[in-house]
């Protein structure tokens, strides 16, 4: 297997008290799907942050697609983005524009800043765009304003946002964490489903434990900005999500009753 992302003892510092990550270490392989779980504060959003570099580190590397992110100018960066999509927990789309112009801002890498403020897109990179939501579902939605979506469908346009990039791996912080129980199950079918098709890379950042458990090739429990379990999600026992969720453990168990894993 080909490791596509290296992270190496990373460390982030806020201001001279908040350590927000600590000595993180670990990699991820292409095509693989892996689930980031923990307490709310215990730095998962900051990883994904400083993976694509919207965050600085304080200490450690970053390699992604054998480049050392930390030595890359700003163009550099910008190129490399391209190859890495974000998926926010609130979808971050532009609610005044058509689904299909949101869906287009993923091509927003590949254009010099005035054909992107110019709106000029390609008829190919329309016609993909197009292709996306109808297989996300969305072949109805496609020219309404995203502030008529529902919560499911706007991060469905996200998806289809950041496939459009033509990434390598996607970031998602908290894809489902505002859906109900029905839109959620169909976010994570459709990133699993992407994933497994499109050989692309997921790392997603979850509060749904059992979620984890159901979807993941490999789950990574974080606690206080280090990593404290690295491993498959068979493996996930009651004395490790103590050690990732503390004194919130006893709630999550009695959720995950039913889980063989636990």
């Amino acid at each position: 297997m080909t490791t596509l992302l290296n992270v190496q003892h990373v460390s982030k510092q806020y201001g001279h008290d908040t350590l927000a990550l600590s000595d993180v270490s670990f990699s991820v392989n292409e095509g693989e799907f892996v689930s980031v779980i923990g307490p709310s504060g215990a730095g998962k959003s900051t990883l994904l942050r400083c993976i694509n570099q919207m965050v600085d580190t304080t200490d450690g590397e970053i390699h992604f697609d054998n480049a050392i992110l930390q030595q890359m100018n700003k163009r550099q960066l910008r190129g490399l983005r391209t190859n890495i999509g974000m998926i926010f927990q609130h979808y971050n789309l532009v609610e005044r524009l058509t689904v299909i112009e949101n869906v287009l801002h993923g091509r927003l890498g590949y254009k010099t800043t005035m054909a992107g403020m110019l709106g000029l897109y390609k008829e190919e990179e329309k016609e993909r765009g197009i292709e996306l939501l109808e297989m996300l579902g969305l072949r109805e939605q496609i020219y309404k304003r995203c502030d008529q979506l529902s919560g499911g469908q706007k991060q469905r346009v996200g998806i289809a946002r950041a496939l459009i990039q033509e990434p390598k791996m996607l970031l998602c912080d908290e894809p489902i964490a505002s859906l109900d129980p029905n839109a959620s199950k169909k976010i994570m079918d459709h990133l699993k489903s992407i994933s497994r098709s499109m050989g692309i890379t997921a790392l997603v950042n979850l509060h749904q434990v059992d979620v984890a458990l159901s979807y993941s090739d490999r789950i990574i429990g974080v606690s206080d900005g280090k990593i404290v379990f690295d491993g498959a999600p068979e493996d996930v026992t009651q004395e490790i999500i103590q050690s990732i969720y503390g004194s919130e453990a006893n709630d999550l168990m009695m959720k995950l009753g039913g889980q063989n894993a636990i």
